[in-house]
C-alpha cells in the first residue's frame, strides 16, 4: 500500500509538471514580454551603473554573438544577414534610444534604422548614426575573461573600425561590465517564472529515479541517460547538456554499468525553458531486498554535504569576488572536517553563465579573470560542490556531489525550488 502511494504521489507531481509547459506560442509571449521587461527597465540603469552611454552589437547569420541571441525575439532563431543594434542611453532625455542598423525592426522592442535607398552601404549607416549621437563611449562585445561578453568577430570588428572617424575610434571600448551584468542580473518578472522552471527539472529527476523507469539488473546509466534526454523531447523541452548517470558501489571492484541493488546513484541534469536553464545533481540509492530505507551513513554524508551549501552561501555577499567567496568557505570546511571541492557558478541565459566564477573542480586555488569578478544583487548561481566521506563498509571513500540553483537579493540567498536533503530511495 506504502509503495502504491508513493508511485500514485509520484505520477502526480510528474503530470503537474507535465501541465506547466507552455505551447510554443505561449512560451513565445511569455519571451517576448520579459526581453521588453528588461531592455526598457534594466538596460538603462544597467549602462547608468557602468557609466557606458552607447552599446554597439554586430553579428551575422550562423556566427551569432551569445549576447545578441539574448536581444532577440523569440520568433528569431537567429540573426539575420548582418544583424547591428545600437543601444545610446540619451544623458540629455534620459531615455533609451534603440536602434537596428537592419533592414527589418528586430521584433517589436528596435525598429529599423537604415535606410537602404539613401545609405546603401549599412558600414555607413552605423558610422553616421554614431556621429550624430556623439556618444561619450562606444562598448563593443569584447572580453578576455568572459566568453560570453566577446562575441564580436575579428572581420566585423576590423570592418567596424576602418570605417570610423578616428576621433571615435578613441571612444571604443569593452563593454564587458554591462554586458556581464546584462547576461547576470535577473529581473523580478523572470524570477516569477524561475521555480516553475527547478520544479520541473526535479519532478523529472524523482521520474528518472523510480521503478517506474529503473529495472534493477537490466537498466543501464547510459539507458537512464537516453531516457532523461526523451523525456525532455517528448515534453517539448530542451536541455544545454546531455545528462549523465554515475554509480557508487561497496565493493570497488564491480564497474558494470548495469544499475542493481546497493548502487548509490548520481545524476547530474539540466533544462532549457523561457531562455532560462537549469542545473541540478541528486543523489538516489537502490534498496537492498532486506533493507526498508536508506542506510543512516549515506544520508549522514548527504546531510554532511548540505553543511558545505550551507557554509558556501553564507559567504556570498555583494563586492566579494568568486575567488574571496571560495577561499573563505574551503577554509571554513576544512575547519569543520569537510573534505570539500567546490566549482559554483552563475547560471541564467547560459548553464554556465557569466558573473562571478567561484571555483572550478581543478582549480580550488582560485580561477583568474572570472574568478576576480565580484558578486552583484540580484543574480542566480549554481551551487555545484561535492565532499567525501569515509564510509563504515564501502571500500572507496563515498563521493556526495550535489547541485542546486539558487537566488541572491544581495542580503540572502535561497534555493529557488528547495534543495535535494535526502537521498531518493529507489526500492522493488
Amino acid at each position: 500500500m506504502k509503495k502504491l502511494f508513493i508511485s500514485l504521489f509520484l505520477l502526480c507531481l510528474i503530470q503537474k509538471s507535465f501541465t506547466q509547459v507552455k505551447t510554443v506560442q505561449e512560451q513565445a509571449k511569455i519571451v517576448n514580454e520579459l526581453l521588453s521587461d528588461r531592455i526598457n527597465n534594466l538596460l538603462p540603469t544597467l549602462m547608468t551603473k557602468h557609466n557606458l552611454d552607447c552599446w554597439v552589437m554586430i553579428t551575422r547569420e550562423y556566427n551569432e554573438d551569445p549576447i545578441v541571441k539574448t536581444f532577440l525575439p523569440a520568433e528569431w532563431l537567429a540573426a539575420r544577414r548582418r544583424t547591428i543594434l545600437v543601444f545610446y542611453n540619451n544623458p540629455k532625455t534620459n531615455k533609451l534610444e534603440k536602434y537596428a542598423i537592419a533592414r527589418y525592426p528586430v521584433g517589436k522592442e528596435i525598429q529599423a534604422a537604415w535606410d537602404v535607398d539613401k545609405i546603401p552601404d549599412q558600414w555607413v549607416a552605423l558610422t553616421s548614426l554614431l556621429e550624430k549621437l556623439n556618444p561619450n563611449k562606444i562598448a563593443l562585445n569584447t572580453s578576455s575573461d568572459f566568453a560570453h561578453a566577446d562575441g564580436l568577430d575579428h572581420t566585423e570588428y576590423n570592418e567596424f573600425i576602418n570605417n570610423l572617424k578616428p576621433k571615435d575610434k578613441e571612444k571604443v571600448v569593452s563593454s564587458q561590465p554591462l554586458a556581464v551584468a546584462w547576461l547576470e542580473t535577473r529581473t523580478a518578472k523572470e524570477m516569477a517564472y524561475y521555480p516553475i522552471l527547478l520544479e520541473i527539472t526535479h519532478a523529472i529527476i524523482k521520474e528518472g529515479f523510480s521503478n517506474k523507469v529503473i529495472k534493477v539488473d537490466q537498466t543501464t546509466t547510459n539507458d537512464l541517460e537516453w531516457w532523461f534526454r526523451q523525456k525532455l523531447s517528448d515534453m517539448g523541452l530542451s536541455t544545454w547538456f546531455h545528462p549523465s548517470v554515475e554509480i557508487q558501489r561497496r565493493n570497488a571492484n564491480i564497474t558494470d554499468e548495469t544499475i542493481h541493488r546497493g548502487d548509490f546513484l548520481h545524476v547530474d541534469f539540466g533544462i532549457s525553458y523561457l531562455r532560462l536553464n537549469s542545473d541540478v545533481q541528486e543523489q538516489a540509492y537502490v534498496l537492498l531486498a532486506n533493507e526498508k530505507s536508506v542506510p543512516e551513513n549515506l544520508e549522514a554524508a548527504l546531510a554532511k554535504t548540505n553543511q558545505l551549501q550551507d557554509i558556501l552561501t553564507s559567504n556570498f555577499a555583494v563586492g566579494k569576488s568568486g575567488n574571496e567567496i571560495l577561499a573563505g568557505a574551503l577554509t571554513e570546511a576544512k575547519n569543520k572536517s569537510i573534505q570539500a571541492s567546490i566549482y559554483t557558478h552563475p547560471i541564467g541565459f547560459n548553464g554556465h553563465a557569466a558573473g562571478p566564477t567561484i571555483g572550478m573542480w581543478d582549480m580550488q586555488n582560485g580561477v583568474p579573470g572570472s574568478g576576480d569578478y565580484k558578486m552583484n544583487a540580484n543574480t542566480c548561481y549554481s551551487i555545484e560542490l561535492n565532499a567525501m566521506h569515509q564510509l563504515k563498509g564501502w571500500d572507496k571513500p563515498v563521493r556526495v556531489a550535489l547541485e542546486q540553483n539558487g537566488f541572491f537579493n544581495g542580503t540572502t540567498f535561497k534555493y529557488i525550488d528547495g534543495r535535494q536533503t535526502k537521498v531518493i530511495s529507489i526500492s522493488f
